[in-house]
């Protein structure tokens, strides 16, 4: 999945980063209450790890900002107020759920696990790819005789790609859809993935176009 963690304790945020990445998720790490709420606006995840004591704007805040606008995406917020009205305060202002400090790791993953399959219940998402369709949420794709074995960092810079088709999406943009923003990550694995992926759906009538120094867009051919 695609977390958006948004905790100002650099240790702990680095604690919990590190761990989600450890079980195979792509993580974007803000400390910011502010830019939190601007990324959220503009950016798209699976799930929002999000604490409540921020700098700039509290997570309470930034939490019924998401509700406002009727986003959807579940919510773990994180605190040290562990007393019950505080619980309900919480969940009462849209949160799934609710995670007092300190906490171990394991029931944190444990929590990031439930709240998937509660997500992978829902109707999926499709999007057409000419004779494709991509599960967005998943992501996966399905050819007309079933589902295409694709790995999923590539199918997950094949997301933004198939979202903002025809227009073009930058390479940053792409690694941090795979990897999280902010990752350390070499942006050339961008190029190697796009030419894995290139080579996967051409045989299905789509390609990748290379914008060279902008980045790249998905077209189909004739």
């Amino acid at each position: 999945m695609r977390i958006v963690l948004i905790e100002d304790n650099h240790s702990l945020r680095k604690g919990i980063a590190y761990r989600l990445t450890d079980d195979g998720h792509a993580v974007s790490a803000l400390e910011n209450g502010e830019d939190a709420d601007v990324f959220l606006r503009q950016e798209d995840c699976d799930l929002v790890i999000l604490d409540i004591n921020l700098p700039g704007r509290d997570g309470l805040e930034i939490l019924n900002g998401l509700r406002r606008r009727n986003d959807p995406r579940p919510v773990i917020l994180l605190t040290a107020r562990s007393s019950t009205e505080d619980r309900v305060v919480g969940l009462d202002a849209g949160a799934d759920d609710y995670l007092a400090k300190p906490f171990a790791m394991d029931e944190l993953a444990a929590r990031v696990r439930a709240l998937a399959r509660r997500k992978n219940v829902a109707p999926r998402r499709m999007l057409a790819i000419g004779n494709l369709q991509l599960d967005i949420e998943t992501p996966q794709l399905f050819a007309e005789t079933g589902p295409i074995d694709i790995p999923r960092r590539e199918l997950s810079m094949l997301v933004p790609l198939a979202l903002a088709r025809p227009a073009i999406v930058p390479k940053d943009r792409l690694l941090d859809h795979a990897y999280g923003a902010g990752s350390a990550t070499d942006d050339k694995v961008v190029e190697v993935y796009v030419s894995r992926l290139r080579k996967r759906l051409s045989m299905h009538g789509v390609s990748i176009r290379v914008h060279r120094g902008i980045g790249y867009s998905l077209e189909l051919r004739p």
